[in-house]
């Protein structure tokens, strides 16, 4: 049997599509649906990676444990890594397929369409439903003949759309009467709700709303669902991570989060953020980055043009100079890169620079390779100095996405099974007083022991929350699902599903 497809568009990126198709993803799989997410193209720089080393969009990850099912390179065959303003490394069905500049992907995008009908099809013929993303504005006019990700899928899937805006940004009715009405009447009719998303205060106060919508739209108003706070739920889009300037801790740990132009997997620092005990903040510029206990350098898509970026805003002397204080340092797969004595991509993989000083602060150096490691990952805490002793012997999970190697003298960290294989590959590098350290491993603090321990060494009278990460990210979804139940009648949604879009 194959299974009936609800598709969620919006009328521009950042509405909340993402949340919204979790939140139907988590709603039917609580009513005991096989249900599985799918995005036919994501452009982010946030992956997640597959049991079989896949690459997807992290949203679809988000999406997949919402319904809870295990994620594959079939809910997102097409996914976009930018690693400049018009060029975009491809992934295409999990893996690395080209690199290529804006324009030559649009003129690929016909032969990338069987990939995603295929995918499509393979889900439809495992699952009861599945819950289809969107992307961006579905009526970017000059995009439309080319498009492979909103009215397109919908039209092959049959799948009825609902239509999702933003009245928190301003402009709600604009915007989802205006995308009504450049649709042309085909994609009208596959039209069959509109969602008003993140109302705050008292809906009741939008009645009037609705109906004017519902009077020049034609279209039925299905929910105003309430703009949701503390979800602890990853953002897909890096708007979510703006810099923040300087303020007081207030008894919190303060740790500032370098935000890199080309900043990937941001995600990897919701578990800190989610702590109550804990003051995240991302920063720019040396006037924003004050005098945290902790600087954090993450991942990135171009290690050697953001590692210019630092220098060129005097950040990267900001760091050294704050390591040098005492201030505690940690970088993740990229940020560990910057950290260490030189990055060279002499087969201009990553860059065209060949050769590039880090900041010196751990005694490794990065070259990159052809080859990308990506995997699930389990690891063990070997040893290390400082805080690290006490961690000896503990279990983490985790992700890697690389193309540099960097080999280290003395490994506090060491990797013991890759996408199921076991292994043993050493990993990270760490200063003497464990105050600077750095790894590959994406993920390190969801792991609750880990995340406590390195908080703890930050401030010796940091409490944790007594929730861990990952009972924290199912809290997130459930109240996701309810407020959508809430908002949204369910067996509205029943009807519109049932019914289809016709032959």
């Amino acid at each position: 049997m194959t299974a009936r497809t609800l598709m969620i568009q919006g009328t521009s990126s950042s509405v909340g599509k993402s949340l919204l198709t979790a939140g139907l993803c988590r709603v039917f799989a609580r009513r005991g649906l096989r249900v599985a997410p799918f995005k036919a193209q994501n452009m982010s720089n946030n992956a997640a990676v597959c049991a079989d080393g896949a690459e997807i969009g992290r949203a679809q990850a988000l999406q997949a444990a919402a319904a809870g099912v295990a994620p594959t390179a079939d809910m997102n065959p097409v996914l976009l890594k930018p690693e400049a303003d018009s060029r975009a490394q491809v992934v295409l069905r999990g893996r690395v397929w080209q690199t290529l500049p804006a324009r030559s992907y649009q003129e690929r995008k016909r032969l990338l369409w069987g990939h995603v009908a295929e995918s499509l099809d393979r889900l439809r013929a495992a699952f009861d439903l599945v819950v289809i993303e969107g992307a961006g504005s579905p009526v970017e006019l000059n995009l439309k003949a080319g498009d492979i990700v909103n009215m397109a899928v919908a039209r092959y899937a049959r799948a009825p759309v609902l239509l999702a805006g933003d009245i928190d940004r301003g402009g709600v009715f604009a915007h989802l009467l205006g995308t009504l009405d450049l649709f042309d009447p085909a994609e009208r009719a596959l039209v069959r709700g509109l969602v008003v998303n993140k109302f705050r205060g008292d809906p009741t106060l939008f009645l009037d709303g609705v109906r004017i919508l519902e009077e020049r739209g034609g279209v039925p108003v299905l929910g105003v669902v309430p703009y949701l706070h503390g979800l602890n739920l990853p953002d897909e889009d890096a708007v979510a991570v703006e810099a923040e300037p300087a303020a007081p801790p207030h008894g919190a740990v303060d740790i500032a989060v370098v935000r890199l132009p080309r900043i990937a997997n941001f995600d990897d620092f919701d578990p800190l953020k989610a702590e109550p005990g804990v003051r995240l903040r991302y920063v720019d510029s040396p006037s924003h980055l004050g005098r945290p206990h902790a600087v954090v350098i993450p991942g990135t898509k171009s290690t050697a043009a953001d590692l210019q970026w630092l220098r060129d805003r005097g950040l990267a002397e900001a760091i050294t100079r704050l390591a040098a204080q005492g201030t505690a340092v940690a970088g993740v797969c990229g940020g560990y890169q910057m950290l260490g004595r030189v990055v060279r991509d002499a087969g201009g993989v990553e860059s065209a620079v060949g050769e590039i000083p880090g900041l010196g602060l751990l005694p490794v150096e990065t070259t990159f390779a052809a080859e990308k490691a990506a995997h699930q990952a389990r690891a063990v805490v070997s040893d290390g100095p400082g805080w690290f002793a006490a961690l000896a012997g503990t279990p983490l999970t985790g992700y890697e996405i690389h193309m540099g190697r960097t080999p280290a003298p003395a490994s506090w960290l060491e990797i013991v099974e890759r996408s199921g294989e076991p292994c043993r590959v050493p990993d990270g590098a760490a200063s003497a007083d464990g105050r600077v350290w750095g790894c590959y491993l994406h993920g390190l603090f969801a792991n609750d022991t880990f995340r406590r321990a390195w908080l703890t060494s930050l401030r010796a009278d940091f409490r944790p929350a007594p929730e861990g990460a990952a009972a924290r990210l199912q809290t997130g979804l459930d109240r996701l699902a309810d407020a959508l139940v809430a908002a949204i009648p369910v067996e509205r949604l029943d009807r519109i599903i049932t019914e289809g879009v016709g032959g």
